[in-house]
């Protein structure tokens, strides 16, 4: 089996055109395909209208009970519905899910040392085979950042790692692209130039360029995930602008080596 799996940032999702043209790209990719999305805009915006003020470590969600509420509200709530609506009306068998369903993500709550980021889990497990059960009846799984931890704990989990764990999970089974969507053309060398995309990173050049600073905030975590996949087994990641998911020649190839 040949599977697709795309992550589409908050970034995207909450603008109607941007995500109207991602879905209309997902939507034409052939074969299984699943679909992960963010949402991190949309419930920093809630929390500031509740007076609920957001905190981030290294471009991650500190996340308190308050905190967790929202984000599950957003991301399971509001945003994987309006997506799954849209892919309906595209002609797609969605299903949205988060790590609860099915069981399909199964984590623990992260340590508080050195740094307390609260209910944000780590994961564990990936239950691929409930994933491609779904994809073998045709349905297309719609993944929000959310997991658990079996004893009936949600935990907030990044989308880029929601991303990984799946397409690491799928590996062994499948021949597994991942891409990650955003709204820059790739990694760039100069954030404020989308001439400067880096087409190609590995391991140690990651290292590099994060020790260089050309890498930071919440770009870290999205090429440390990336990494993560292709050192698990997964063919191929991208990371390459929204609208440019019709053009797996474009944007930055990420490779362990």
């Amino acid at each position: 089996m040949t599977v697709n799996i795309v992550k589409v940032g908050g970034g995207i999702v909450e603008k109607e055109d941007t995500l109207g043209q991602l879905l209309n790209d997902f939507a034409l990719l052939q074969g299984p395909k699943i679909l992960v999305h963010g949402g991190g805009r949309l419930a920093t915006t809630l929390a500031s209208q509740m007076g609920i003020e957001t905190q981030m470590v290294d471009g991650r969600r500190v996340t308190d009970a308050q905190m967790l509420r929202i984000v599950t509200m957003t991301y399971a709530g509001l945003v994987n519905k309006q997506v799954v609506a849209q892919l309906q009306a595209r002609g797609i068998n969605a299903l949205g899910l988060c790590g609860a369903d099915c069981d399909i993500l199964r984590s623990h709550r992260r340590s508080p040392l050195p740094i307390d980021y609260g209910f944000v889990g780590d994961i564990d497990r990936c239950n691929a085979a409930a994933l491609i059960a779904l994809l073998e009846q045709g349905i297309t799984p719609v993944v929000a950042p959310l997991t658990h931890d079996g004893q009936g704990q949600l935990l907030n989990t990044n989308a880029d790692t929601i991303a990984s764990a799946v397409a690491t999970g799928l590996a062994a089974q499948a021949d597994v692209t991942l891409t990650f969507c955003f709204e820059l053309a790739g990694v760039l060398r100069d954030a404020h130039d989308e001439s400067t995309v880096i087409p190609h990173i590995t391991a140690d050049s990651f290292a590099q360029l994060k020790a260089d600073g050309i890498v930071q905030g919440g770009m870290i975590p999205k090429l440390e995930n990336a990494l993560n996949a292709c050192q698990a087994g997964v063919k191929r990641v991208i990371i390459t602008r929204a609208d440019q998911l019709s053009r797996p020649d474009t944007g930055t190839v990420v490779t362990y080596q």
